[in-house]
């Protein structure tokens, strides 16, 4: 598990992470009391009524969405609109394009918001702009042209490396922001966009007020798509989607992270990425920040389907374990099975155990502990038809989901976790540590 991932948990833990309160602007976050009221400063219009859609999209750099269109912004979902000048001084409406950049490796440019205009660029942090600004774009992202349609951030795991895709009529220029080179692609399947957003780890194009949802490394569209932005990315009267769902109490508990429900399992890459599983829906706790959103399990793994018993990483790959059988993806730009897979657990691990309750691997280990019931086992994934060990009374009856990062092994149970300091903490233990909440804790919830 790397540095950041670590430092993650580490926030998730110790209750550090963005206060909830900076949220609650966020769309699709679970909480639909409030709508779009339509009520506009003199000049705006009601983009709940206007079909020509925004001229450009991004999230902040708190993950707040900003809609722009002309001389003002919209922020997050309900909100009315402000003038572009007092949330960013310095530029004049209408804009061509904006995005947000993430890059650990590109400090100077990390977690800052940008806006375009005929030949310049502005650079924002914290709402200001940044001093120099505004700059040419051929100075700041060279190979880039002047007048842009749309900009949208590609991290490291979907693009190659940390990227910014630039959309110019039919034509996207992909900047790597590490080395500075720039890829020409021209794709057929979208249409121009006129708007670029990436939110929860999804990439959107905007044509008007309708919008595709497109994978940045070949330009696909998903199934289903153009959708109306109005049933989803603005909260208007008499709008939205997954009505049916909604009215389903149970389907809605397992989805909402704040329900108490038990997680499934909780699993991670070397790639920051973070998930918990709950039935057929998981949550991105690495995205955190921009909101939540629960996702079937087969938008990130098309082949799952159904409850997961247990899930690790190793090796660069996610296994997951479900009955008797056990699926592995290569963890890369998506998450691809392995051909051949599922296979029995047995087979591959050597397991006979079904329907384990829980597996976890620890970083710089290639030993894999096993758990049901009150039993912990463990074998060397290495070789796995080895020798396993003895298994080993644990103080636990029973628990959903296990992980362990460089901080200890954490053990879920319904809605509380445990924390030891390693697994040779766990097989001594004789009785439970301290209980804590994983919705306060992992969550953020404040409910």
């Amino acid at each position: 598990m790397s540095c950041s991932l670590q430092a993650l948990v580490l926030c998730c833990i110790l209750g550090l992470a963005f206060p909830l309160s900076l949220q609650q602007s966020h769309i699709n976050d679970g909480e639909d009391s409030e709508t779009y009221q339509g009520i506009e400063p003199l000049g705006a219009p009601n983009r709940c009524e206007d079909e020509e859609g925004f001229d450009a999209a991004t999230l902040d750099e708190n993950g707040v969405m900003n809609f722009f269109k002309g001389d003002f912004v919209w922020k997050g979902g309900v909100s009315s609109a402000e003038y572009l000048s007092a949330s960013y001084p310095g530029i004049r409406g209408p804009i061509d394009a904006a995005c947000r950049i993430h890059s650990r490796h590109k400090l100077d440019v990390h977690n800052k918001v940008f806006l375009f205009k005929d030949s310049s660029a502005w650079m924002y942090s914290g709402g200001m702009l940044q001093d120099g600004y505004p700059k040419p774009i051929h100075e700041l992202f060279p190979g880039i042209p002047d007048k842009l349609d749309a900009a949208v951030e590609c991290p490291a795991g979907e693009c190659l490396s940390d990227s910014v895709l630039f959309f110019k009529g039919g034509d996207v220029y992909v900047y790597d922001l590490i080395t500075g080179k720039v890829k020409q692609k021209r794709w057929t399947t979208i249409p121009k966009c006129t708007a670029a957003l990436r939110w929860l780890e999804r990439d959107y194009c905007f044509n008007k007020i309708m919008f595709h949802r497109f994978t940045p490394v070949r330009g696909e569209i998903r199934p289903t798509y153009a959708l109306d932005a109005r049933n989803y990315f603005i909260r208007c009267p008499g709008r939205g989607h997954g009505k049916e769902a909604k009215k389903n109490a149970t389907i809605m508990s397992i989805m909402d992270r704040c329900s108490n429900r038990s997680f499934d399992a909780f699993i991670s890459d070397d790639l920051d990425r973070v998930y918990a599983l709950r039935g057929n829906w998981y949550l991105s706790l690495h995205t955190h920040l921009d909101g939540w959103h629960a996702w079937p399990l087969r938008e990130a793994w098309k082949e799952l389907n159904g409850i997961i018993n247990a899930a690790f990483y190793w090796d660069h790959k996610m296994y997951f374990i479900q009955g008797s059988q056990v699926y592995i993806y290569k963890a890369d730009q998506s998450y691809t099975l392995i051909e051949g897979y599922p296979k029995p657990l047995q087979e591959e691990l050597g397991i006979q155990d079904d329907n384990l309750d829980a597996a976890f691997s620890c970083p710089g280990s290639s030993l894999l502990y096993f758990i049901k019931g009150n039993k912990l086992r463990s074998v060397d994934l290495l070789n796995p038809m080895g020798t396993q060990s003895l298994k080993q009374t644990i103080p636990h009856t029973h628990i959903d989901a296990a992980t362990c990062t460089s901080l200890g092994v954490f053990l879920f149970d319904g809605p509380v976790y445990y924390k030891y300091q390693d697994p040779a903490q766990l097989a001594a233990a004789k009785k439970l540590p301290e209980p804590h909440s994983i919705s306060k804790d992992f969550m953020k919830c404040v409910k």
